[in-house]
């Protein structure tokens, strides 16, 4: 007969169809509840002939914790023993996917919940696995199984107008400390969104990508926005062939810093003979040189002149400074056709060889990029979103505290900032 107290097991155990046997108490130990459940028979999973009870089995499985408490579940299966000779099913045990999927370690209410914990909280592994008292491959394990329908779920990626791709470190591994990238897949109008993110930062993977995707949602890709990047480039031009491709105009001008860094140092090193020091006038120029002309004031310009003036005697870090400058002022102007002039002058004055080999390396830069820098000013979209994004990523790396296997990096990634329909949690069926 049923007493009070049990009754009161199974609802707190809150799983249908489920009888509680019996609540085990041990110290420093998870607290483990032992069901079992009410169906009395049971069909052959081949045949459909009524089956015989043979015996039974318990499953250790992680739940929810309970009264803050780490919790097992106990489900003793029933075994079944088909009687038809003929069926090639002897012997099979009871399955109920509402309590957990075939082959778990943990009830499907757990592994439901520490998928929301690791993907939306952005929680590591590790946390959610003392929290449950279970270990970090169980966790783990239900979060590949939970997360990957809802990361592939084909609506969470809509039609996309402009796309943006860039490389982020994903690890280091062997004796070298060989640098392993990826390449992230975003789409940069807004609302941004991480589409995916692919090994390696060649034009292989990105290609493939894309070239798996239907033709319509790929003619529907009107800008292609990149970093400079040949591997890049050439994505774009093999799977997006329609897309215009758009120079991000940060890595533009960071280049454009990067050369006057370099002209800079090798002045430094030809007027003086060693690196930069701290009373050096070109070395304490440095920040001065990079930061945009019209932030500094009367007394910073000043500055910068007079360290120009004592340590640039051939005025090769000045021109390459003024370069600089100019290139940033071609973001300044609003019309295509003006930027188109403007670029064309730009790109004959710093080829010209009389200038410092800082100045015609971005010159020839330019001429390279022409196309791709100027469709900026009809397109107005930059890989801005998809530095925000990997940020986010950044985030998950780093509370992850490195990973091993690029699926597990990217299902954490896609759950944490790939914008899955978390509404869908509740009734995927896990993998």
């Amino acid at each position: 007969m049923e007493t009070n107290a049990t009754r009161m097991c199974a609802l707190l155990v809150g799983l249908p169809d489920v009888s509680v046997l019996a609540v085990e108490d041990r110290a420093g130990r998870p607290m483990r509840v032992h069901v079992e459940t009410t169906a009395a028979t049971a069909a052959c999973l081949a045949c459909g002939t009524r089956a015989w009870s043979k015996d039974r089995s318990s499953v250790v499985l992680t739940d929810l914790p309970a009264f803050g408490r780490a919790s097992e579940l106990v489900w003793h299966k029933r075994r079944w023993y088909c009687p038809d000779r003929d069926c090639e099913v002897v012997t099979f045990t009871e399955r109920d996917a509402r309590i957990a999927p075939a082959r778990a370690r943990m009830t499907d209410r757990a592994g439901r919940w520490v998928t929301g914990q690791v993907g939306l909280a952005g929680r590591t592994v590790a946390e959610v696995a003392r929290d449950l008292g279970s270990d970090w491959h169980t966790v783990m394990d239900a979060v590949m199984a939970y997360g990957i329908p809802l990361v592939d779920d084909p609506a969470r990626i809509g039609e996309v107008t402009a796309l943006g791709l860039d490389e982020t470190l994903f690890k280091r591994s062997g004796r070298w400390r060989t640098q392993n990238w990826c390449t992230s897949i975003v789409d940069v109008a807004s609302p941004s969104q991480l589409l995916d993110v692919v090994e390696g930062r060649s034009a292989k993977a990105p290609t493939d990508w894309l070239e798996a995707r239907t033709d319509a949602w790929r003619d529907r890709v009107a800008w292609g926005v990149l970093d400079l990047s040949g591997p890049y480039r050439k994505t774009y031009t093999d799977a997006l062939p329609a897309a215009v491709q758009v120079a991000d105009p940060f890595h533009v001008v960071k280049l454009a810093n990067t050369r006057l860094d370099e002209c800079r140092r090798r002045v430094q090193n030809e007027t003086l003979g060693h690196r930069g020091h701290r009373d050096d006038p070109l070395y304490r120029s440095r920040r001065l040189l990079t930061k945009g002309h019209e932030r500094l004031d009367d007394k910073g310009n000043e500055k910068l002149l007079g360290f120009l003036e004592a340590g640039d005697p051939r005025g090769e870090v000045r021109m390459c400074w003024h370069a600089k400058e100019t290139i940033r002022q071609l973001y300044a102007i609003d019309a295509p056709d003006e930027a188109a002039t403007f670029i064309d002058e730009l790109i004959a004055d710093m080829t010209e060889p009389d200038h410092p080999p800082e100045v015609r390396s971005l010159g020839r830069t330019l001429k390279t990029w022409r196309a791709q820098i100027l469709a900026w000013h009809r397109a107005k979209v930059s890989n801005g979103p998809t530095e925000a994004t990997n940020n986010l990523i950044k985030r998950i790396k780093r509370i992850g505290f490195g990973f091993r296997r690029f699926d597990h990096y990217r299902i954490r990634v896609l759950l944490y900032c790939g914008r899955p329909n978390w509404d869908l949690l509740a009734t995927i069926t896990p993998r």
